[in-house]
């Protein structure tokens, strides 16, 4: 058994040019675990310069992982991908490319499991909390988190209305880790608020085998 520190992911939210993107990246890049890359209405052009502009400015790659669009990971040598429930079975992808590592969006127990059967490494499970990036839909609860931790071996990370002040009660679930969209990237400070959420990880490791 050891401690063990819950990662957090930064996902962007389609909502910044890529000039102001690069800039809030390059700020939280030192506070967090992994930065998402989630820009559908970018081209894929577009896509393409920003990855090579966050490299080029010094964002490890071990760190970025592209959403959906596994053209702009491999034309960018990014090795992590994070592919909607709706994509390719991950198995499928690694048989054609073995050095992409592929997690998949769930929303249900049975598309977690679903993503497990068909190889993905780890499945991102949301919202658990109300948010404003999912105005009008339920939020599915901590409790269900709790049931997809038992119902399937893979890594849970969870994502939606996720603050500061809520880490704690996450921190019996024993999750892979937290994902924060609207939370860091809708901030005037976002560096602050990537501060406050890992501070708060950093206080609450938990028992893990290792």
């Amino acid at each position: 058994m050891g401690l063990v520190q819950m990662e957090l992911h930064a996902v962007t939210n389609d909502s910044l040019p890529i000039k102001e993107l690069i800039e809030k990246i390059k700020t939280i890049e030192p506070e967090v675990d992994f930065i998402h890359i989630r820009e559908r209405s970018k081209t894929a052009r577009e896509l393409v310069y920003l990855v090579k502009s966050l490299l080029s400015e010094g964002v490890p790659k071990e760190k970025m992982v592209i959403n959906d669009r596994v053209d702009v990971a491999l034309l960018t040598n990014i090795h992590r991908v994070h592919l909607p429930g709706h994509s390719f079975s991950p198995k499928e992808l690694r048989r054609k490319f073995p050095h992409l590592h592929a997690g998949v969006s769930v929303h249900s127990l049975e598309e977690a499991q679903a993503a497990e059967r068909e190889g993905a490494e780890y499945v991102m499970f949301g919202h658990v909390y109300d948010t404003s990036c999912k105005q009008g839909v339920k939020a599915r609860g901590v409790k269900l988190v709790e049931e997809m931790t038992s119902a399937v071996s893979i890594p849970v990370v969870v994502i939606g209305g996720i603050t500061p002040d809520r880490i704690q009660e996450l921190m019996h679930v024993k999750l892979k880790g937290i994902a924060v969209m609207s939370g860091i990237f809708t901030q005037d400070h976002p560096r602050l608020q990537a501060q406050a959420l890992a501070e708060k990880l950093k206080e609450n490791p938990y028992e893990r085998a290792l």
